[in-house]
């Protein structure tokens, strides 16, 4: 009956974490529509401050003097076009916003028209609400419009940013008009993005869901009977289980942001790389499952394996095809946890590309053999660390300190087997366990 209530609460637990997941995913998808729209127009306002910038001033103002199609007219015009192919915008235009009601265009960087006829006659009034024209009138500052529905010119929305003349006063303004498509097709794509993370994630944690029945079930047949430093155990590999599933939360947030920022500054295709990188490193994932023929070592291993790549550590295990049976289960997580625990403790104070473990579990025909070589600071006492309370570590408020190697130490000596750590290289690590068959 016991067993029945852990699993439904495993299951409901499951099922809770896929809903706010899901939640997660429409927040988020809510959220992308909003940022992948303020992230290209933001590129639009900085495109257009460089365009007015680096315009013929001297020519434009050439131009306002008489405002017909003139050669400076062309020339400013040709200039606007050529800014329009650059950025890929709908329309690169001046505008004059000379009242609080209405603005007019006056150049449209555009090639001219087949047959004479021109689309872009000089004052005509532009599709610029009134809300954003008194925000260049009253104000003289950039201005950006929500969704415009043109029935000549199509959907779009428009960026503007003041021209300044040659001491400095605004003698008009630069609009960018944006396609929604083009924002639309950006969206879609971030969507698509989303989705793919999403499926990730929910196999990923419908993988850590199946890890917890797993050490769930052997708790109950090998465990059940040892309950003080076993019942730590048991309860520290959850821990890591359950913060290894806060850690995808956490990283899923950061890989939004960083596909933000690169819609941010138009690198859509280094976006959709990034999203491939994501799901390469979801079957590396994939790949922590290990061929280990003792049920309880194959899921600690799992359990540490994917704790080790949270902290990005890079750690390698190898396992004799052997199933260890001369050891009790409970004695050989013991012994393994507290030493890979150790291990993963020395290597976070060295940088990232510093941190590696190596875990070998070999068998021959008179001993069991297990080594976990680790980077990290080197022993000063190698005779010290075993005694009980003697920590190298921190103190940390109501966590005891210094019982670990003891435990692992006692464990060895019971069965008639030896225990050595030393610094074998600088910055490097290795304990050796030794436990003789019968």
């Amino acid at each position: 009956m016991k067993r029945h209530k852990i699993r439904l609460i495993f299951i409901l637990a499951a099922v809770l974490l896929l809903v706010f997941i899901s939640i997660s995913l429409y927040s988020t998808s809510l959220r992308t529509k909003m940022t992948v729209q303020e992230s290209i127009v933001n590129q639009n306002l900085t495109a257009a401050k460089s365009i007015a910038s680096a315009m013929d001033i001297d020519t434009y103002e050439q131009f306002l003097s008489n405002r017909t199609r003139t050669e400076q007219y062309w020339k400013i015009r040709s200039y606007l076009n050529d800014a329009r192919e650059k950025t890929g915008a709908l329309y690169v235009y001046t505008m004059e916003v000379d009242n609080p009601k209405v603005a007019t265009s006056l150049i449209v960087g555009h090639p001219p028209s087949k047959g004479g006829k021109d689309n872009f006659p000089i004052g005509d009034v532009c599709s610029v609400p009134e809300a954003q024209v008194k925000v260049a009138y009253f104000e003289g500052k950039p201005f950006v419009t929500d969704i415009i529905e043109d029935d000549r010119y199509g959907t779009y929305l428009t960026v503007g940013v003041p021209i300044k003349g040659e001491k400095g006063q605004i003698i008009g303004y630069l609009g960018i008009d944006i396609s929604a498509e083009t924002i639309e097709s950006i969206q879609n794509t971030v969507q698509e993005n989303n989705v793919k993370i999403f499926e990730l994630n929910v196999v990923f944690t419908l993988g850590v869901i199946a890890s917890f029945l797993l050490l769930q079930s052997w708790y109950q047949k090998e465990v059940a009977t040892e309950v003080g430093y076993t019942e730590d155990t048991y309860q520290n590999e959850i821990r890591a289980l359950i913060a290894s599933v806060s850690s995808l939360r956490h990283d899923f947030t950061n890989h939004i942001q960083v596909m933000h920022g690169l819609l941010k500054i138009g690198a859509v295709d280094e976006a959709e790389k990034y999203v491939n990188a994501l799901y390469k490193e979801a079957q590396a994932i994939e790949s922590i499952k290990l061929n280990i023929d003792h049920p309880g070592l194959s899921i600690l291993l799992q359990t540490k394996k994917l704790a080790a790549q949270n902290h990005q550590i890079d750690m390698d295990i190898t396992t004799a095809h052997h199933s260890f049976d001369q050891l009790k289960t409970t004695d050989l997580i013991k012994i393994l946890s507290n030493l890979i625990d150790n291990a993963m403790d020395a290597t976070l104070e060295l940088l990232e590309h510093e941190r590696k473990i190596a875990v070998i579990c070999e068998a021959n025909d008179t001993h069991y053999i297990f080594k976990i070589i680790n980077t990290g600071p080197n022993i000063v006492d190698k005779e010290r660390i075993f005694h009980q309370g003697y920590t190298t570590k921190k103190e940390q408020q109501g966590k005891e300190r210094g019982q670990g190697l003891f435990i692992v130490k006692e464990i060895v000596h019971k069965y008639d087997g030896h225990i050595s750590i030393e610094s074998t290289n600088p910055l490097e690590t290795t304990a050796i366990v030794e436990i003789p068959l019968k």
